[in-house]
């Protein structure tokens, strides 16, 4: 049985989670106004919502920019029979208002939290509904729950509750029996919730179960890491928890599958790595990285033993750990993300992995994090589903009084994804950005129940294992929620712009990195001089305020301009990410400013730090001089040419990014291949070379754009050794190979009648390329063998030392570029 092969995102989705457009401003359009539904107004085309354990579900204004906090009206859409709304609400009804009161703020939010406070006191629910012209209060009956405490899910009657009730409901439901892509993590989830009951009842389900998911996760019948990750989840918590070994042979094959799964740099992709190392598909996730170590960590403490587990978690945390204190866990091997407390969940995913480990710093770190992510849930790429699964097991590790704090913030959520039976739905957010629904039928019951769970700690996930730090006190706590507030806009306006400069000033010591960023863009846009401040901030000794003086600098732009020296000796500091965001603050310097800074930054690309051992400094260099990465707001600093560049410093800087991990950073190198003079070429040809022979080890997605440039140079020049070269980077085995394959022909052709040597190497490729290709590619392949057949071109070659030797002897080795824009 096929368990899971999901779908490559979209080029251009994931292109905008990359390079976004951060400090560009977007075409200002007026915002749009809700409709009243009651004088005529129609709703759009976007999706509904469940309105909690009412059985109904209703349409909600949304806009982007501030979700529904506009909204001042409910559409029914559909009503449960059965359920408490059945009789009372019906489709096109229009819920005005709660308690009698009319809606006055975010009517979504306002109906949650009438559903709660229902809940906690009769059960009744007081609606005023509109229907057909006519206004009236109606009431609709919910079970009594009592109230959420306040250590919510600890010490709580309510979420006990709803624990048990929603283990009733998938118990009755039941695991699926055949276990598909669209039903496997789920099915994972509840059976978790089921095994962290302890109700031994379960237990012939459970096992099961348990023998299924085993059977399931095997390369005969197709392996996906997604599925690797929860599968085997699951399955290690299950022998943990019940004792029964039956079924570690098969938890021992799926754990070193997995390891084996792993890329090279320490993530996971879609599928396993390709034989080289390499992702198959466009690059690594976090999303599917983190639960993958949990389970091989998980496996590791069910018995299972193995020097490649080992390096597989150790190669995985050496990639996570880089996070700690400087932001949310990304998309991929990308830096951190700065306006964000938690990017979908992963940052939450992580507090739990690094307790695991009885690592403390980045427990503590991580499990802030996510608990003052509370106002960032909604979101997510692909859709917010793992943000309610790890958000509160996350914010638990930072102890009981977080949790609550955490709840006392979005229990109105919780509340609305609940149904009427127990269950608890996906609720959709983006629309229609969600690829194409995938997840929006998916039941997230156990996800949730995860959390109401907590207190039982009957699962490793759920805190079985004493936690790796103290619990936060209430100040602390305070204090982290504090760093939450204003994520979204306050009555229209961005909350940071109505905060004092000195609040401002006093946020970028924060422990917050998302904090530490949103009060430096707010003192971006305001005026008076703040330099004196910032340099006293940036000559002081402490970390997190030298980070955030930094940041404020770098947004203050040219009006920065006087601090240029102490920037630029910032790129010396063993730090290696200050010496990160010195790189993006000189960046946005004024021209004559930034120019300065070019020979210290071509430094800073060679040297290498053992606190930076995947040159993510070096990385903040390419981005800050060469621009492959726009979200600096400008172009990079020698975007425009090399002239004048000290080739002493450019030859080795560029050496170097040439051989960076990360593909975007060599991406950055491109536009500047085909700039290159001949003497410049003598120089760092044999760097490029390397580049085309070896792709980078991450973001894949970018890696072909170095190759493709060098073979577009290696076959203008001629250069024998571009031959095979051309042959072996098409790759049909790997992501984007379309575009790859007619790039690499269209090389190939330039060596006329001499390309007849690669043929038979040209024909095997084709020869292995996967039989569902075959019918795509097969004209591409015929007519280029033949157009190499059929050519009376024939350019002298002339090999790569030979090439060297000629070019050294020529130009001027300080100054030697072709004039022009790259």
């Amino acid at each position: 049985m096929k368990r899971f092969e999901t779908s490559v995102v979209n080029v251009l989705g994931v292109l905008c989670l990359l390079i976004g457009t951060a400090g560009r401003p977007a075409a200002a359009e007026p915002a749009p106004a809700p409709p009243d539904l009651t004088h005529g107004g129609k709703r759009d085309k976007s999706h509904d919502w469940l309105l909690g354990p009412t059985g109904a579900r209703g349409w909600v204004f949304f806009r982007h920019e501030d979700l529904t906090a506009e909204a001042r009206q409910i559409l029914v859409t559909a009503v449960d029979a059965g359920s408490p709304a059945d009789g009372i609400l019906r489709t096109n009804d229009v819920i005005l208002g709660v308690n009698g009161k009319l809606f006055t703020d975010d009517a979504r939010k306002s109906f949650a939290r009438a559903i709660t406070a229902a809940e906690e006191r009769d059960g009744v629910l007081r609606l005023i509904r509109w229907r057909e012209g006519k206004t009236e209060n109606v009431q609709l009956k919910l079970a009594v729950l009592g109230a959420y405490s306040d250590t919510a899910p600890y010490d709580c009657p309510k979420s006990k509750k709803i624990f048990e009730q929603g283990c009733q409901f998938i118990a009755k439901k039941g695991l699926d029996k055949e276990l598909t892509e669209d039903n496997a993590i789920a099915n994972d989830l509840n059976a978790l919730a089921l095994l962290a009951s302890g109700n031994k009842e379960y237990r012939p389900m459970l096992g099961g179960y348990a023998r299924k998911v085993a059977s399931s996760l095997h390369p005969d019948v197709g392996m996906g890491c997604w599925f690797y990750a929860y599968g085997n989840l699951f399955l290690t918590e299950y022998v943990l928890a019940t004792g029964d070994h039956s079924i570690m042979p098969e938890v021992k094959r799926i754990t070193m599958e997995a390891a084996k799964a792993q890329t090279m740099n320490g993530m996971w992709g879609h599928n396993p790595a390709l034989p080289n190392g390499h992702s198959e598909g466009y690059g690594g996730m976090n999303q599917v990285g983190l639960p993958m170590t949990i389970s091989l960590v998980l496996a590791r403490q069910a018995g299972v033993k193995d020097p490649a587990i080992d390096q597989a978690i150790n190669r995985s945390v050496r990639l996570l750990r880089w996070f700690v204190n400087k932001g949310a866990i990304p998309y991929g091997d990308h830096q951190p993300g700065g306006n964000v407390h938690d990017d979908n969940g992963k940052t939450s995913c992580a507090a739990v992995l690094f307790d695991l480990l009885g690592d403390r710093e980045a427990t503590s770190f991580f499990a802030r994090m996510a608990t003052a992510a509370y106002n960032e849930r909604e979101h997510g790429h692909c859709g917010n589903l793992w943000n309610m699964l790890w958000a509160l097991p996350g914010a638990a590790r930072g102890g009981p009084l977080a949790t609550g704090a955490y709840l006392e913030e979005q229990s109105w959520y919780y509340d609305l994804a609940r149904n009427w039976r127990g269950g608890f739905v996906y609720q959709e957010i983006e629309f229609p950005a969600e690829e194409n629904k995938n997840y929006t039928d998916w039941d997230l019951t156990g996800s949730y129940l995860l959390s109401y769970g907590l207190p039982l700690k009957s699962l490793y996930v759920m805190g079985k294992k004493p936690c790796a730090v103290p619990p936060l006190n209430l100040k602390e706590v305070k204090d982290v929620i504090a760093a939450g507030r204003d994520f979204y806009p306050v009555d229209g306006k961005d909350g940071y712009d109505q905060r004092k400069t000195d609040e401002l000033l006093a946020g970028l010591s924060s422990w917050s990195p998302a904090l530490r960023y949103r009060s430096a863009q707010a003192l971006g846009r305001r005026q008076g001089d703040l330099v004196p401040a910032l340099l006293k901030m940036l000559a002081g000794s402490d970390r997190d305020a030298r980070y955030g003086a930094c940041e404020a600098l770098g947004c203050l732009g040219p009006r920065a301009d006087a601090v240029g020296p102490q920037l630029r000796a910032l790129l010396n500091d063993p730090d290696p990410w200050l010496e990160s965001l010195a790189c993006n603050a000189i960046a946005r310097l004024s021209p004559a400013v930034r120019k300065a800074g070019v020979n210290d930054l071509l430094v800073l690309a060679v040297r290498k730090n053992p606190a930076d051992p995947r040159g993510m400094a070096n990385r903040a260099v390419a981005a800050a001089l060469f621009d492959p990465n726009p979200d600096l707001g400008q172009p990079g600093i020698l975007r425009h040419s090399l002239e004048g560049v000290d080739r002493r410093l450019l030859y080795p800087a560029m050496e170097s990014l040439l051989q960076n991990d990360d593909g975007l950073a060599r991406y950055g190198l491109v536009p500047y291949v085909r700039q290159l003079a001949d003497r410049d070429l003598a120089a760092l040809l044999p760097a490029i070379l390397k580049a085309v022979e070896k792709m980078a080890p991450s973001d894949e997605m970018f890696g072909d754009g170095i190759r493709l440039a060098g073979l577009d140079l290696l076959s203008r020049l001629h250069i024998r050794e571009g031959m095979p070269l051309c042959v072996s980077v098409i790759e049909m085995d790997r992501w984007n190979e379309g575009e790859r394959l007619l790039s690499c022909l269209k090389c190939l052709l330039r060596y006329g009648v001499h390309a007849r040597e690669v043929l038979p190497q040209l024909r095997e490729a084709y020869r292995r390329t996967p039989d569902w290709m075959v019918k795509n590619y097969q004209k591409t392949f015929d007519k280029a063998i033949a157009d190499i057949e059929a050519s009376k071109d024939s350019p002298t070659l002339v090999s790569l030392k030979d090439f060297i030797a000629k070019a050294s002897a020529s130009g001027d080795a300080s100054n030697n570029t072709k004039k022009g824009k790259p």
